[in-house]
């Protein structure tokens, strides 16, 4: 083992993890300009995308259980899965465990969206890294990014 495979000292894990941060945040704004720029041909915005993609991967949801997954608020994910229904990509069903909050189901029509737009961004994502990139470093990133998040999950939304 080399100095690069112990753990950090506090202060210097506090000062690296910034640096994460930072990026994230970076890369964050600009996947959703370069989404919105991609989306606005289809009319899909970047809230409405995550709502078809959730249901698309779990199928039929209340908005509570989307704005948890998302840890967005319950009232932006309501005007999001709207959206969807308005544009036909999703509707509302009753829901068996809770009458007042419907089960809300993608469509034919929302999968055929969903399924193009997940497309165009996996090609996208072919093309990180120049192939240069490794599973151990996708997988060391992915371990790191869900620690820091897990660093937040007391963290209310609504």
């Amino acid at each position: 083992m080399n100095d690069i495979d112990e753990p950090l000292p506090p202060d210097d894990l506090g000062h690296r993890v910034s640096e994460v941060f930072d990026l994230v945040g970076a890369l964050y704004r600009r996947g959703l300009r370069k989404l919105e720029q991609d989306e606005a041909v289809g009319g899909v915005s970047v809230g409405v995308r995550s709502v078809l993609v959730l249901l698309h991967r779990y199928g039929p949801m209340t908005v509570p259980q989307m704005g948890r997954i998302m840890a967005l608020t319950r009232q932006f994910v309501q005007r999001m899965a709207n959206d969807a229904m308005d544009r036909g990509w999703a509707e509302a069903t009753p829901n068996p465990a809770h009458q007042r909050s419907s089960l809300i189901r993608i469509t034919d029509e929302g999968l055929a969206v969903i399924t193009a737009i997940l497309a165009r961004e996996h090609a996208l994502n072919r093309q990180v890294g120049g192939g240069e990139l490794t599973d151990a470093e996708l997988r060391a990133c992915v371990r790191v990014l869900k620690e820091m998040l897990r660093t937040f999950d007391h963290v209310e939304v609504d």
